[in-house]
């Protein structure tokens, strides 16, 4: 995670969308007919690969200021929730809101992620909890992806929280969304991924294992809310179910964390959320010492983390959880796209991928933590388009672009 492969005098070529040409500025450059390119200079300026936010949760409907108020207070996430706010006072919110509204509300997230650099994000649903708003949510990303520069993969999270009409029947509610909501979502392709909030006064490991094995059954790829406020044994599931990653791992067991990185389990770390919520980071220094794949991600959404500033989690991985620079830029490129499969398509500057780059106004990665919480991103390009121009801010953009 610590090597970037850093090209000094550095230039690339991107023809119909892909890198067609990466290496050092005279190599890539020679016998190139550039007629035909827009041609752009990047001088002092570091060129990086499109971020990757590989967990949020960003189409919900409502705001959630007071809950913030209230944990400044002294009161607890699982207390709010136990209160019937938290999640349940989203879904509410979100059960309410039009198709219309919510891809009006996402795409003004999506528009602000992708000033931070981010070209590739996922998506959760989780604030229906029942077949018609989880549906809803799923096309509102399905039509976001396909009109906006953004791309998205999708994940169901029907097992988010407790709905209140089946309160202390959990194993009920694990029941319907295996019986009736799952199957819609894998047989209309609404979805790539299936996840769970498995935590204590939520579900339990074995009710999680029952959801998201009947999920693979049905052609859906595994993903899990593991260990972020108890010690529950949700990594070790994880494991045990070859889930493609285990986010949150606030409190996973240093026996989980070994066996992850034995069987490749990406382990998606949520920094900004653990700020917000005043809790102990997860050990990402034990765990990249361990051989485990981290990734970052914002896990943006309105309660725990209202944020999805990138700059941010830069700056709170490398002060606050012992990272360097390096594992950080690793973190939020190639291992962010290797959470959600995505990491032959995207996540680095190489030849065959997606021409997705992202330009700092200064010359080196390292601005990004050092610039603590200032979006330090002047250009951004995807699939060879430029869609956040930094033309207004500078003579001229790098890269070669067809």
């Amino acid at each position: 995670m610590d090597n970037l492969g850093i090209i000094p005098d550095g230039a690339l070529v991107i023809e119909n969308g892909i890198i067609s040409r990466v290496g050092s500025t005279g190599d890539v450059t020679a016998g190139l007919d550039t007629a035909g390119f827009d041609v752009i200079d990047a001088s002092d300026m570091a060129v990086l690969p499109g971020f990757v936010d590989s967990h949020t949760h960003f189409v919900f409907g409502g705001y959630r200021a007071e809950e913030f108020s209230w944990r400044l207070q002294g009161m607890s996430y699982m207390d709010i929730m136990a209160q019937g706010g938290g999640i349940a006072s989203t879904v509410e919110a979100t059960r309410k809101a039009t198709k219309e509204e919510l891809v009006a509300l996402g795409k003004k997230r999506l528009d602000s992620m992708l000033a931070f650099g981010v070209t590739t994000v996922e998506g959760k649903s989780g604030y229906g909890l029942d077949y018609d708003t989880e549906v809803k949510q799923l096309v509102v990303m399905g039509e976001l992806d396909a009109t906006h520069p953004v791309d998205i993969a999708r994940t169901f999270l029907g097992a988010h929280a407790i709905p209140r009409d089946y309160r202390g029947n959990e194993e009920g509610f694990i029941e319907y969304l295996i019986r009736e909501v799952l199957p819609g979502v894998a047989r209309e392709k609404l979805a790539e991924f299936c996840d769970i909030f498995c935590e204590k006064g939520v579900f339990s490991v074995g009710q999680s294992r029952r959801l998201l094995e009947n999920a693979r059954s049905l052609g859906l790829q595994l993903k899990i809310h593991a260990d972020e406020i108890t010690p529950l044994g949700g990594t070790e599931l994880a494991v045990e179910l070859g889930t493609i990653s285990a986010d949150h791992l606030l409190c996973a067991s240093d026996t989980g964390i070994r066996k992850m990185a034995q069987t490749g389990i990406v382990a998606t770390l949520l920094p900004a959320t653990a700020f917000s919520l005043k809790e102990p980071y997860a050990r990402a220094r034990f765990m990249i010492d361990n051989g485990c794949a981290v990734a970052l991600a914002t896990d943006f959404n309105p309660g725990s983390c209202f944020s999805e500033s990138i700059p941010l989690i830069f700056s709170l991985a490398t002060i606050y959880m012992r990272m360097t620079p390096e594992e950080s830029v690793t973190a939020l490129t190639i291992n962010g796209a290797a959470a959600i499969g995505r990491e032959k398509k995207v996540g680095s500057l190489d030849v065959g991928k997606s021409g997705d780059v992202v330009l700092l106004e200064f010359p080196s990665y390292r601005y990004i933590p050092y610039h603590i919480g200032v979006n330090c991103v002047e250009t951004v390009i995807k699939n060879g388009r430029i869609v956040v121009d930094g033309n207004q801010k500078r003579g001229k953009i790098p890269c070669l672009q067809n």
